[in-house]
């Protein structure tokens, strides 16, 4: 995270190129439209794209947090308030203005100093609370790049597999978990939604984690590639006092051997997809995420029952 003062340097509105009254929604559709053409990953000879992806991150952090984006306005409308001051002057009262500034600026200087300190101290403070936190829109955007970029390569790779392989790709690798609970526990354990999408995502892209709602010490969780979800199942144990049991629900690999490479080199070429075809891609993949999602909940409820009515 810049410093308050580069970040003050940016247009961070120009930047994505949209209106200072711009919505979160155009904010967001503005930064994947210009990410996905600056990504490192598809521009590896170019070092101003790395820094300009990062600009681009900034911006979204900031103008996506409502308290950010109310302190950069407010420094922002005040340093154009002043440039259009200043541009209407003439020559004249320019002079004028300049006399009165050095007879009042011994007066003012103190409410001035506590003032531009209580402005930029907000900021800074904002800007703290961003980096000690976390941008979760930030991470949500950028793991949906990644996302994109992955199922491009899984689509070159795709030409070269034979049809055994296609239908391992097609299916994403989920593992089913569960824990010792109580009935009447209102902790289910120690374990919730979040907790476990933070516990896993260190092994690689969660897609989604549901929970079964009928039957507590029970979840799915879905992967984005096959290798996180096999080394979330061989290391993780969950709590010390209360350890997860994992095991494979849909996508398991036929051998390890097998695994397709992890890195795929980007051409000029590969990288030629227009905006309108990488947002209808977002769109289609999230639509996907929520249809998958909603299936691991039926199958959870399904299997909730037929447990229950055995017992």
């Amino acid at each position: 995270m810049a410093s308050a003062k580069e970040i003050l340097q940016m247009d961070l509105y120009a930047l994505l190129g949209v209106e200072g009254t711009a919505t979160e929604k155009e904010i967001k559709k503005a930064y994947r439209q210009k990410a996905l053409t600056c990504h490192p990953d598809k521009n590896p000879d170019n070092p101003k794209a790395a820094e300009l992806f990062h600009q681009l991150s900034q911006a979204l952090e900031v103008l996506t947090d409502a308290a950010a984006r109310a302190a950069y306005d407010k420094v922002r409308a005040a340093k154009k308030q002043a440039e259009e001051r200043t541009r209407r002057l003439d020559d004249k009262r320019k002079k004028i203005k300049l006399d009165l500034e050095a007879r009042e600026r011994q007066a003012e200087a103190e409410v001035q100093k506590a003032e531009e300190f209580k402005i930029s101290r907000t900021l800074e403070e904002e800007i703290t609370r961003l980096r000690e936190e976390g941008s979760r829109q930030l991470q949500e955007e950028q793991r949906l790049i990644r996302e994109q970029i992955q199922r491009e390569r899984e689509g070159r790779l795709h030409i070269h597999s034979d049809t055994s392989e296609q239908g391992n790709r097609n299916t994403t690798p989920k593992l089913k978990l569960k824990w010792k609970c109580k009935k009447d526990d209102d902790t289910n354990g120690g374990y919730s939604e979040e907790f476990l999408q933070r516990l896993l995502q260190k092994y690689g892209d969660v897609l989604n984690v549901v929970m079964s709602s009928k039957k507590k010490g029970s979840a799915v969780v879905e992967f984005a590639t096959v290798r996180a979800a096999e080394l979330a199942c061989k290391n993780e144990s969950g709590l010390t006092g209360n350890p997860l049991k994992i095991v494979w629900l849909e996508g398991r690999p036929e051998s390890v051997a097998a695994t397709a490479p992890n890195h795929t080199s980007f051409t000029p070429s590969q990288n030629s997809l227009s905006s309108e075809r990488d947002y209808e891609s977002l769109v289609l993949m999230r639509m996907r995420q929520a249809a998958e999602r909603q299936r691991l909940i039926e199958q959870m409820q399904k299997e909730d029952e037929e447990e229950a009515a055995k017992t």
